[in-house]
């Protein structure tokens, strides 16, 4: 691969076919030869004459592509081009309205604190606001079940112990001064460990990274320290956002310590799930919120694309990455949301659009769409199925009218490269200096092998397919014109590669334990930068049913 990329062959037109017949050849040169070779990858098929005309031009790129190499690149530089989920026509309402919390009735102060571990935000919140339990207990308590369960699970990279008790001591000298931040004033928490946070390691949770200390707070680390909440652990992900292997081991789901927690958000579906966290950040490029919220049991908000900034936080898809709440209930999602959401001048994909949560909405009025064929598609998981299906008969019964709809029929799969070709070049420097054999998964389906192969993409197929995308949002806004929110088995058909491809938000809870006591999840797709709307049904449906009140039995 060094080799390789000495020639710049990796980003020309036809870059895998004309590197295999140049080491054929041995030679460090172009020929009408190669280019024939490479033809087949393109689908094309030139004439002798054409290639003569093509080799001096080839050979020019080659030069340009060898020049371009000698510009250092960080991850965190994105592309010129910047992906829009919004399609002609479409428009939004900019008037904000106040934030709204629910008023719940807060049980008694436990006399043994370990019992809020797994209290939801929004009562912790009003503990800490009225001084019955102070930030420091809270954190204490935390930081203590973080240090007893992480041998179990393996759900920390680094715990921020002298930051959490600093920020958390802070919290409660300004309530004394009768300053409150808001809902999250003292609450602990714990960032995916590929969120950037001063003076700790940010090693997204790779072997090749894992020493790395990146000098400044992403902006959601600094808008949740702004918002009063207490950092407490830097929390696993799999290696560069690929599943729950890390270079220190594999993160557990708590239901079944045998069983991996599912990725990339690892750390955070564990901890949170575990009640070692208050809550937790998670991203999501394709399925890393849903999948660990799914396999831990907890709720988990992937917002629309542009509602967070991403600055801080390493990239793998520009056009893709979200990051959002993993939490223990639905309004919790919301409060932690709240907080992180809108532009900050860095991202530039971020909209300045309000969001006006108000858990008071009459939810029967909004139109409510189901994917009917993935509710009714055989499944090998049948217990999981009769929970989707129960599902349906709960929102039937809270007196919702059910709207029958398909998603847009495209070959959605194919373009699953877009994804790839993203992350190949966000990792140019990992593949090219050899380091990406550092990396714990060496295996057909990970990333070494991953981003060799997506050096094979040429540059038109990636434009191509960003231009069937457009059709495919075109297609979404048609069919989300008829609905406010639909329900979707968490990973029928593709529903989950195509809205995180459109950017639609996503909100995942439990429906359901099997009977080996592990949990499944339904999951409910909004309109763009619908999220007020969205998790106002996730949380009547919760509200409806008990399976996020349930918590894994835990030894240490």
């Amino acid at each position: 691969m060094a080799y390789f990329s000495t020639l710049g062959l990796s980003s020309t037109l036809l870059p895998g076919a004309l590197w295999a017949k140049i080491q054929e050849e041995k030679k460090l040169r172009i020929t009408k030869e190669t280019i024939q070779c490479a033809e087949q990858i393109a689908g094309l098929q030139f004439t002798e004459a054409e290639r003569e005309l093509m080799v001096d031009g080839v050979n020019e790129l080659l030069s340009n592509y060898e020049k371009l190499r000698a510009v250092h690149l960080e991850n965190s530089v994105p592309p010129a081009l910047q992906f829009n989920p919004i399609v002609p026509g479409m428009t939004f309402s900019r008037r904000r309205r106040p934030f709204r919390m629910s008023k719940v009735n807060v049980p008694d102060v436990p006399s043994r604190r370990e019992e809020l571990a797994f209290w939801p935000v929004v009562h912790l919140s009003r503990l800490i606001r009225s001084r019955k339990v102070s930030s420091v207990e809270l954190t204490e308590m935390y930081l203590d079940r973080l240090k007893r369960y992480d041998p179990q699970l393996q759900c920390v990279v680094t715990l921020t112990e002298e930051l959490a008790m600093q920020q958390a001591r802070r919290a409660d000298e300004e309530l004394a001064r009768g300053r409150y931040r808001g809902p999250l004033h003292g609450i602990p928490w714990g960032a995916k460990d590929l969120l950037a946070t001063k003076g700790y390691r940010t090693t997204w949770g790779a072997m090749p990274y894992k020493d790395q200390v990146i000098d400044e707070d992403a902006t959601v680390v600094r808008r949740l320290e702004q918002a009063g909440a207490v950092l407490v652990a830097k929390l696993t992900l799999g290696a560069l956002a690929w599943g729950d292997v890390w270079f220190g081991g594999k993160t557990k789901n708590p239901w079944n310590p045998k069983q991996g927690s599912s990725g990339s958000s690892a750390g955070p579906g564990a901890a949170t799930a575990a009640g070692l966290v208050g809550f937790s950040i998670g991203s999501e490029t394709w399925g890393s919120i849903i999948s660990p919220s799914t396999r831990c049991g907890v709720t988990g908000l992937r917002p629309t694309f542009g509602r967070v900034s991403r600055y801080g936080a390493m990239a793998l898809s520009w056009s893709m990455d979200k990051l959002g709440p993993m939490c223990r209930s639905v309004e919790d999602c919301a409060v932690v949301f709240n907080a992180i959401y809108g532009p900050d001048g860095k991202d530039l994909t971020v909209v300045d659009l309000p969001f006006n949560w108000d858990p008071r909405l009459d939810v029967r009025q909004l139109r409510i769409g189901y994917l009917k064929s993935e509710f009714e598609r055989d499944r090998k998981d049948e217990e999981w199925k009769a929970h989707d299906q129960a599902t349906l008969e709960t929102l039937r019964r809270m007196g919702l009218k059910l709207i029958p709809i398909e998603l847009p029929d495209y070959p959605i799969e194919a373009l699953s490269f877009i994804l790839n070709a993203e992350a190949a070049a966000a990792f140019d420097e990992l593949t090219r200096s050899n380091r990406d054999d550092l990396l714990v998964r060496q295996v057909k389906n990970a990333w070494p092998n991953v981003f060799r192969q997506s050096r094979t993409i040429p540059a038109v197929e990636y434009i191509q397919a960003n231009r069937v995308r457009t059709l495919v949002m075109r297609a979404m806004a048609e069919m989300m014109s008829q609905v406010d929110v639909y329900v979707a088995p968490s990973f029928g058909g593709h529903n989950l590669l195509l809205t995180n491809l459109t950017g639609h938000p996503a909100v995942v809870l439990p429906n359901g334990f099997r009977k080996d006591g592990t949990p499944t999840s339904i999951t409910f797709i909004g309109r763009l930068y619908g999220e007020a709307e969205l998790l106002a049904v996730a949380k009547a449906y919760q509200d409806a049913t008990d399976f996020h009140l349930k918590h894994p039995p835990l030894t240490s």
